[in-house]
């Protein structure tokens, strides 16, 4: 009989662990998970907009950073020897702060003021292969701003 309990408190283990990864998962599925959504945005510019572009887009940039907890990196950059082509590296908490940021009133006057001044948008999700590092990055790049002030 003393074999029984160990046996028994395994099982429970067991499968409350499998409940657990289950409820894991659907979280995930509904986008409140932990899981980071990374995105590269690849756009080009209609030259008559290039430079008001680029004051919306920096704009956006800021207060999305600033203001929003679950964006971890909004940091367009422009193709050096690609004129009028942006690349922005866009990384969130999780799907649902992505979704909470399509909502926010600085996302919003980004969309509407720029979407004539877009010729082409392409949208790549991506999938971090070193996560440690990229927290690293971001961390050491805080270090050095506030190591400045």
């Amino acid at each position: 009989m003393s074999i029984i309990k160990p046996i028994a408190a395994v099982m429970l283990f067991l499968l409350s662990l499998t409940a657990y990864s289950q409820g894991i998962e659907e979280i995930d599925r509904k986008g409140h998970g932990d899981h980071q959504l990374v995105r590269m945005a690849e756009l080009e510019i209609h030259p008559e907009y290039w430079e008001e572009y680029k004051k919306i887009l920096i704009y956006e940039a800021r207060e999305s950073v600033l203001k929003e907890d679950g964006v971890v990196s909004i940091f367009p950059m422009e193709i050096k020897d690609a004129e009028y082509k942006i690349r922005i590296l866009e990384i969130y908490a999780n799907q649902k702060a992505y979704e909470d940021h399509l909502k926010t009133p600085h996302f919003q006057y980004y969309k509407t003021n720029t979407l004539k001044m877009v010729k082409d948008l392409k949208l790549i999700d991506m999938k971090a292969l070193d996560k440690e590092t990229m927290g690293k990055i971001f961390l050491k790049n805080k270090i050095r701003i506030d190591s400045r002030q």
